[in-house]
């Protein structure tokens, strides 16, 4: 009950907050949904970071390393490689839509291509990933809620609990809100894993190395890559997409448009891989837990964090770090629903109707939120894969947008609006496609070498996307334009 009243009372201060927000906000999406683009180093810094390190840092990570080992590693790789990426591609990417007023990653695509179908093309891309990362949000904060209540509260009145209070902040405080709430999540979730990722290795074998010591002795290879499966092979080609699509999330996207000076990403990339330590620390609560709460299986696994915690430490305890998790949940929840609901607003409603005013479009994003909100609650408890497993599909389909970026910033792009297109739509019918039959390259391919067949699907997915997209582009023999320079 101890620990049912701690979360209760974190979901409040998060509502009270939003009220308290919302009496300085204006009415323009541009200071709804990016903060009046006046952040600087230290808010655009906790605002990127409270969108990267989510419940799939608190329960994901833990899950993860439980269940698949010495894999999870893959994690602390990829984030590191697309933070130091950052460096380069965050200056130009803010500098262009600085220049250009823009809103939302599809505004960048549609003028860099001058191509409004292809920016409807991103736009609908990017509603489906951010979809998919709402729900990881919202199948976390269930997980949290009905563990540490002991099932007092079923995981689908948390889910719908959860949703409402995020959809009513976000109405009422908009992204400088999420922001501030930001900087309390990253303080407490790096507290709450610093302390479990050190003290239940040492409380419960004597220390790290003798952790992975008796786990080695009892589970041979656990800490290692296996022969099959998630090998090497998968190990590279998932740290590769996964390093390319870390901003192509349309969240993360834009929340380069909320900085003040492009020197805020050049300082956060030197920062932000040391900030990732709470990734390992979260990965040693899931080694911990692998002999100490055993038998968690299947979407199970998430729980090892938190079943390791229960029978660790006293209610109130048990109640900090399950706070913790609904923040974790909850504020890049809330910045998920902000930038999902301005995609829809400045979109897909202006485009149908160009004479709405910003007070208009301002209200009809805030309704967006209501339908965002909706249609992920609905999957959510329609059932799904494990925390890791819902994430890595994320990034296989929101990674398809890479190459249309990257060629928008090189001083010729090798791609036109139609070749640019013609990549997204393979690259994602290829995800979807996969997601939806189970295929993979084996069941194309039966008698391609194994390390072929180990491949990530999303990294398949992504080289069909440059080919198609290169050969569309050499056939409408469309060049360049001075607008696809660096910015």
């Amino acid at each position: 009950m101890t620990a049912s009243l701690l979360i209760a009372a974190v979901i409040l201060a998060v509502l009270i907050a939003g009220f308290y927000e919302m009496k300085r906000q204006a009415v323009s999406v541009d200071q709804w949904a990016l903060g009046g683009r006046r952040f600087g180093a230290l808010f655009v810094f906790v605002l990127m970071a409270g969108e990267i390190y989510t419940t799939f840092t608190f329960l994901g990570a833990s899950g993860f390393a439980y269940g698949r080992g010495g894999v999870v590693f893959y994690i602390l790789t990829y984030s590191c490689l697309g933070f130091v990426m950052s460096y380069w591609l965050l200056p130009p990417i803010w500098r262009f839509a600085t220049d250009m007023r823009l809103v939302t990653q599809p505004d960048f695509f549609e003028l860099k291509y001058n191509s409004p179908l292809l920016g409807i093309l991103v736009a609908l891309v990017g509603l489906i990933s951010l979809t998919t990362y709402l729900i990881l949000q919202l199948k976390g904060l269930a997980l949290i809620t009905e563990t540490i209540s002991q099932g007092r509260v079923s995981s689908s009145s948390a889910v719908w609990l959860g949703a409402a209070v995020m959809a009513l902040y976000v109405i009422i405080s908009g992204m400088r809100g999420s922001a501030r709430a930001a900087v309390v999540k990253d303080t407490t979730t790096w507290i709450v894993c610093g302390f479990l990722g050190i003290y239940l290795p040492y409380h419960y074998y004597g220390g790290i190395a003798e952790m992975f010591r008796e786990i080695e002795v009892a589970m041979p290879g656990f800490s290692a890559l296996p022969d099959s499966g998630q090998t090497i092979v998968w190990y590279c080609s998932t740290i590769f997409l996964s390093a390319l699509g870390l901003y192509m999330w349309p969240h993360t996207f834009c929340s380069a448009y909320t900085s003040k000076s492009a020197i805020a990403f050049r300082k956060n990339a030197v920062l932000m891989p040391i900030y990732s330590l709470v990734m390992l620390f979260s990965m040693l609560v899931g080694f911990a837990a692998v002999l100490r709460v055993p038998g968690l299986e299947g979407q199970d696994i998430d729980l090892s964090l938190l079943k390791l915690s229960i029978a660790t430490f006293d209610p109130w305890v048990v109640g900090v770090i399950g706070a913790a998790g609904v923040l974790a949940a909850m504020v890049p929840g809330a910045t998920i629903l902000i930038t999902g609901a301005t995609v829809i607003s400045n979109n897909i409603c202006w485009k149908l109707y160009p004479g709405l005013s910003p007070y208009q479009l301002t209200n009809c994003a805030r309704s967006a939120v209501l339908l965002l909100t909706a249609i992920a609650v609905y999957f959510t408890l329609a059932g799904g894969e494990s925390i890791v497993a819902i994430l890595i599909m994320g990034y296989s389909i929101v990674t398809q947008l890479f190459p249309a970026l990257l060629g928008s910033l090189l001083r010729r792009n090798p791609f036109t609006k139609e070749g640019a297109m013609a990549g997204i739509v393979v690259g994602v019918g290829t995800v979807c496609l996969v997601s939806a039959t189970g295929l993979n390259i084996a069941s194309f391919f039966p008698d391609a070498p194994m390390f072929v067949k180990e491949v990530n699907t999303g990294f398949i997915a992504l080289t069909l996307n440059v080919m198609v997209g290169l050969l569309v582009s050499i056939a409408t023999e469309q060049a360049a334009t001075p607008s696809n320079r660096i910015q």
